[in-house]
This record gives C-alpha cells, sequence and structure tokens, in this order.
C-alpha cells in the first residue's frame, strides 16, 4: 500500500468491498489491501486535489492519529503511487516535521528487492507528505488470517525474503522498530517486500512515553517494553514472533489487555513451536527460540547473521536423510534462550577446544561431543556407537519414509472430480476420508469437489481424515439498481447482495456530481453485462465493475488559455502545450472555443485546447454596377453587413422607390476576402 509512510496507530476505515489478489499498504494497522478496500471520503478536501502539481489524489485509504494514505496518480510519470500525508495537527511541531523528513529520506536510501521503495518526499501546505511504492498484493497478516498456520516451507520463504531486506536495513543503520506481518507485503507476482522503515523512529519524537508504545505489543522485544530502547536486536524479535506465528497461526502470547502481553514479552520465554504445532521441525523450533531470547546478548546481533543460519536450516531440512557418518558431521544446535552465546554451533565441523573458546553450547551438543572424544578413545565403543546410530537412522527412515509418520500431500488434481473419484484417488495415498460437506462455489460446477480440509495441497501424515468440500454452484442473488447512487451506497448494496467491488472504479468525466455511479456491469462468459439497473440474475462471488463520475469539467468556453489551463489542470487533466486553432463565429480571436473533443475523459487524460482564429474568412462580392437591390442580397448571402459611402448613397439606398433603380458605384474593400461578419462600404448612384 514502501519505506512506507507506517500508521502506528489504529486506523479509522469503511470497508467498501473486496476482491481476489488485492493490496494494501505495509504499515497501516490490521487493514486489508488497499484495491480490495478502498475508502473513498467525498468529506475529505485532499480528495481530488493535486499535490505539489504532481500527484492527483483518487481516494483516502486509511487515517491515522498521525497521517493519512492517499491513492494518487503521478501525473509526470503516469503511474499510480501511495502518498502519505502527516495530519495538520502536527504541522506546528517542528521537531517532528524535520525527523518524518530525515527518516523518509533514509528509507529512500534503502535500493532492495525485499523493501518497498521511497519515490518522493515533500512539503504541501505545511504538510509533509511521502510518496511510495503502489504494489497490489496483500499482506502477511491477511494470509494468516485466511489460511491459519503455513507449512514449513512458506515460512522459510516470507522469512528469507524479510531477512535480506532487514539485512540491507541494518547494514545501513536503520531499525524498522515495527516489524509485524501487517507490514510485510505479498505481491501478487510473488515478491515479498518490507514497508515502513524509519517512520516508527521518526514518530518517536512526538510520543512522549518513548518507543515502546510504536510497536504492535504482540510483537515488541522484552527491552522495548521494559526499557523503551531498541536496536537491531529487537527487529529480530520481532521476526522470530511472525516466524512463531506463521508455523503455528497464532501469537505465543495471548491477553485480554495490551498491558498482559506485555508482562509476558518482558517475564516469559516464547515455547516453542511445536507445542502448538507437532509437525513443526525441531530445526525451526531452536531458530525461532535463538531469534525471541528475551535477553538481546542471546540473539543474533542482526539480520545477516539469522539470514546465513536460516539458510542453512533450509539446507538441512531440504537435504535427504543423510548416513549416519554425515549426520553428526551436519547436526546443529542454535543457542536457546537461556544460554550466554548468541553463536551457532555446528557440531563435528569444530573439536572439543573450538568449540569452548566459543562459550557454552547446548546440553545435547556438550554430550554429543563427549561421545566423539569417547569414540576416539575406545575404538570398540564407536563401533557400537555406529551401529546404533545406523539402526535409529533406519528406523527414523522408515518411520517417516513409509510408516506411520510419513508425509503424503494432499493433491490439487482432485479439485473438479466427483466424490467417489477423489476418494479413491486419497485412498491410493494413504489419505482417509472421514467426512463430506458442501458450499457454494462460483467456479467449480455443483457436485464436484472444490476443496479440502486440510486445503489442497498441504502436507499432511498418512492416516490424517481429511473432509471433501463439494460445489453446491453458485449462490444466487439479486441487486438493485446502482446507477446514479454514490459510490459508498452502491458499494454497501454489492457487499449486501454477496457480490465483489472491481479493483478501481473506472472514472471518467461527465455531467453528475463526483463519485455517482454511471454504469455497472458483470462479465459473463468472457462477455460485459449491464447491471446499471439491477439484476436478478448474478450469482454470489462476482465481480461487478463500476463507472463512477470524476465529476464535472470546468466551463472554459470564451476564457483565456492561461485561464483555461489552469481550470483543468485543478480538475485533474493534462493540458498539452500546443493548442489547436480553428474559426469561430461566436468566439472572439484568442478566447478558447473548447477541448479538441477525444470521447470520454479520465482524470490524468492529456487534452489539447480549441482556441479561436476568429470569424471565417469569406470572398467580397463582385456587386458594382448592379442593382443595389440585388447588391444587398449578396452582402447577406456572403454573411457580410453594409454601410454607405457618404450621405448621399445612404437617401438613394433607404429610399425604396429610388433604391430600385439605384446601381452599386463602388465599394470598399473593392475585392478580396474579409472575416465574415465584416462591413462592406458601398457608393450608390441613382441609376441612368
Amino acid at each position: 500500500m514502501a519505506g512506507t509512510a507506517g500508521l502506528t496507530e489504529p486506523l479509522e476505515t469503511v470497508p467498501v468491498g473486496r476482491e481476489p489478489g488485492a493490496a494494501w499498504l505495509p504499515g497501516d494497522e490490521e487493514v486489508p489491501s488497499y484495491t480490495r478496500r478502498v475508502t473513498t471520503s467525498t468529506t475529505d478536501p485532499l480528495i481530488g486535489r493535486l499535490i505539489d502539481g504532481r500527484y492527483q489524489v483518487r481516494s483516502r485509504i486509511a487515517r491515522g492519529g498521525m497521517a493519512t494514505v492517499y491513492l494518487a496518480t503521478d501525473l509526470r510519470l503516469e503511474r499510480r503511487v501511495a502518498v502519505k500525508v502527516m495530519h495538520g495537527h502536527l504541522a506546528d511541531d517542528e521537531q517532528f516535521k524535520q525527523r518524518f523528513i530525515q527518516e523518509a529520506r533514509s528509507a529512500a536510501r534503502l535500493a532492495h528487492p525485499n523493501v518497498v521503495n521511497v519515490f518522493d518526499q515533500g512539503q504541501d501546505d505545511d504538510s509533509a507528505y511521502l510518496v511510495m511504492e503502489y504494489l497490489p498484493g496483500i499482506t502477511l497478516r491477511d494470509l494468516l488470517q485466511e489460511h491459519g498456520a503455513l507449512t514449513a516451507e512458506q515460512t522459510i520463504d516470507i522469512a528469507e525474503s524479510v531477512l535480506s531486506g532487514l539485512a540491507a536495513a541494518h547494514k545501513a543503520g536503520i531499525v524498522h522498530r515495527d516489524l509485524k506481518p501487517e507490514n510485510v507485503l505479498l505481491a501478487d507476482d510473488g515478491r515479498i517486500k518490507i514497508g515502513d522503515f524509519g517512520l516508527a523512529r521518526a514518530a518517536s519524537a512526538n510520543t512522549a512515553t518513548g518507543a515502546a508504545l510504536l510497536g504492535t505489543i504482540a510483537y515488541l522485544s522484552p527491552e522495548l517494553v521494559t526499557r523503551g530502547i531498541a536496536d537491531a536486536r529487537s527487529d529480530i524479535y520481532a521476526v522470530g514472533i511472525m516466524m512463531y506465528e506463521m508455523l503455528t497461526g497464532e501469537q505465543p502470547f495471548k491477553g485480554e489487555q495490551p498491558m498482559q502481553i506485555a508482562y509476558q514479552h518482558a517475564n516469559d520465554s516464547v515455547p516453542p513451536p511445536s507445542n502448538a504445532n507437532p509437525r513443526v521441525p525441531a530445526e525451526l523450533d531452536e531458530l525461532v527460540l535463538w531469534a525471541t531470547a528475551r535477553d538481546p546478548e542471546e540473539r543474533p546481533r542482526d539480520a545477516r547473521v539469522m539470514l546465513d543460519q536460516l539458510r542453512e536450516t533450509e539446507t538441512l531440512l531440504h537435504t535427504a536423510l543423510p548416513t549416519q557418518a554425515t549426520a553428526l558431521q551436519r547436526t546443529m544446535v542454535l543457542p536457546s534462550a537461556r544460554q550466554n552465546t548468541a553463536e551457532t554451533q555446528v557440531l563435528g565441523a569444530r573439536s572439543l577446544q573450538q568449540t569452548q573458546e566459543t562459550g557454552p553450547v547446548s546440553a545435547n551438543a556438550a554430550k554429543l561431543t563427549q561421545k566423539a572424544g569417547s569414540r576416539r578413545k575406545r575404538g570398540w565403543l564407536a563401533f557400537v556407537l555406529v551401529l546404533v546410530l545406523a539402526l535409529a537412522a533406519g528406523g527414523t527412515g522408515w518411520w517417516f519414509g513409509a510408516g506411520p509418520g510419513a508425509h503424503v500431500t494432499i493433491p490439487e488434481s482432485i479439485k473438479n472430480l466427483a466424490p467417489d473419484a477423489a476418494t479413491a484417488q486419497l485412498a491410493e495415498l494413504g489419505i482417509e476420508v472421514a467426512d463430506t460437506t458442501e458450499d457454494w462455489s462460483l467456479d467449480v460446477p455443483a457436485g464436484l469437489v472444490m476443496e479440502t480440509d486440510p486445503a489442497l495441497g498441504t502436507s499432511i501424515r498418512k492416516g490424517t481424515p481429511v473432509t471433501l468440500i463439494v460445489s453446491k454452484g453458485p449462490q444466487p442473488t439479486t441487486i438493485g439498481q446502482l446507477a446514479g447512487l454514490a459510490l459508498a451506497d452502491a458499494d454497501a448494496l454489492i457487499s449486501q447482495a454477496g457480490l465483489l467491488r472491481g479493483e478501481t472504479p473506472d472514472r471518467v468525466f461527465s455531467d453528475q456530481p463526483m463519485d455517482v455511479v454511471l454504469s455497472a456491469t458483470v462479465t459473463v462468459d468472457g462477455s460485459p453485462v449491464d447491471v446499471s439497473q439491477g439484476s436478478d440474475a448474478l450469482f454470489q462471488g462476482q465481480t461487478v465493475e463500476l463507472r463512477v463520475s470524476a465529476g464535472v469539467l470546468p466551463a472554459i468556453g470564451g476564457t483565456s488559455v492561461d485561464e483555461a489551463r489552469g481550470a483543468l489542470t485543478e480538475a485533474g487533466l493534462v493540458v498539452e502545450a500546443e493548442v489547436q486553432r480553428n474559426f469561430s463565429e461566436t468566439v472572439a480571436k484568442d478566447a478558447v472555443i473548447g477541448i479538441v473533443d477525444q470521447g470520454e475523459l479520465r482524470p490524468g487524460d492529456s487534452v489539447i485546447l480549441n482556441v479561436s482564429d476568429g470569424p471565417p474568412p469569406v470572398d467580397v462580392p463582385d456587386i458594382v454596377g448592379i442593382n443595389w437591390i440585388a447588391a444587398k442580397k449578396k452582402l447577406a448571402e456572403a454573411g457580410l453587413k453594409y454601410d454607405y459611402w457618404n450621405n448621399n448613397s445612404r437617401l438613394i439606398g433607404e429610399t425604396d422607390m429610388i433604391a430600385g433603380i439605384a446601381i452599386v458605384q463602388q465599394i470598399d474593400p473593392p475585392s478580396g476576402q474579409v472575416p465574415k461578419g465584416s462591413t462592406i462600404r458601398v457608393r450608390l448612384s441613382a441609376g441612368s
């Protein structure tokens, strides 16, 4: 939703719709993605405004105690961005503004694939603002809320990306201070990025109670809770808590009040994730306990150290069961939260003397080291030990490879199969179907398997019962008239009908006020179907695309070019430097006729001004020597006026009897072209 301007206080948002694969700004509290739930407020004075002559504000995403985040269009580069604007009531705090700007610049220097980019920072009407990368996707919080516990592989993938971005920040001397699932963005294209770098520190200048109140309580390190101080190891603690939550689907400490949770962080050790989820490997248990040690001296000193260890752990978990000789060599014991060293010990790769020099290791490491020394002293004991280990390794291999401990993946291929066929396929894999339930589905025909519980693609132990979820087909729904409603009212109607709203409404200038729905469509069999006046032939889960008014274009006819350019720019259009000139009988020369017709216009579109060249030129008719009555008719047909050359001609021309025999003797100008509507002077004679 970027080295982002993270809101460290709860946001006040109004959800207005939800669609798959939507996005949210990292750093914002407990709020789903901002293309999925965009809040539009017609009372917000910034909506529709041009910030700093460049960023056209489209809608409000969320609002917190220190700043508001908007979805905007960068008119210069023609791209969507997220703009975070500091609240006006903080404008008088010069120290806060300077820290906001300083930390934004620090975040902008973090050019890393796993860090949300900061594009720009500036000042507009005494309020500092920050321009960030807009990435469609979901947050880690969304993923956890939807799926609960993640697999070990998923946890490692996400943690590796988070630690990579965090390592770059720590190397640059930047401490995040507010790491949490809401600040981890999982983009639609597979990228994983961290947002809100440095801005928690900027906020600390305006927080009387200290930095300990800036982060979400569930992820605050003990030193932040007790002393209000933070360094790179505080970020490591937050990563450890997030890993625990990914592996188990829940946070390690719970309480009805924030202070209860804070007290547990300060006084209790984080339990191994396997206590809550027995499927968690012991290696990940050790890694989480190392990262969440209460004493910061017992944690990895920065993200790079933990990242290196995570990659070693991943290698161990992805390697097939080793032989008994390499098993000892590759045994890894991470420092626990109750030890005094933060260095990883690898047994078999160091001698006992080297191990002692690096400090105490775990009890398991000491025991295995003593056994290694014993084998060197007594060869026969080594033989027995190797034999025992070989038998143990073989038994372990059988248990996890073919025995009761073996894992199997629920195949995604059973989706869209009949329940009997799916049950037979699962039985071949050793998976028992314990129950069958039904649910509505927009994309799976009625009577076929749409999902399982646990979900398709999940790795489970053989013998674990699963539930087949069979489709009842799409659930019918109806919706009333949408055209003419305010956007907020249309969103409410769409939500009540169980429908989804398209990612971003199509905004076009019209004769209707801003945010009034002009039309609505639903795609059926690849073709759009108009539902502007309502429909009773829809199904829940379908997506409604809205076409919404961007407001009424300003009236620019008859104004100067500069006036027209200013009015259209303020409305959100880009006015080209060159103009198109045309003749006009109604608009004065060099005044604006209007916009060169381009069909429908949207905010951000480029337009060309149509400027008047005055009336079109006409040929002066040859009327010398002809009857005055006929001459007057020719002048009128050419769109010209006339006046008399002298009083005598006037007398002749205004007397009907004489005019009938009067002859045009001379005209001025005598020939050529003149602007339509010009006056021709005529000299008349009484005839011959």
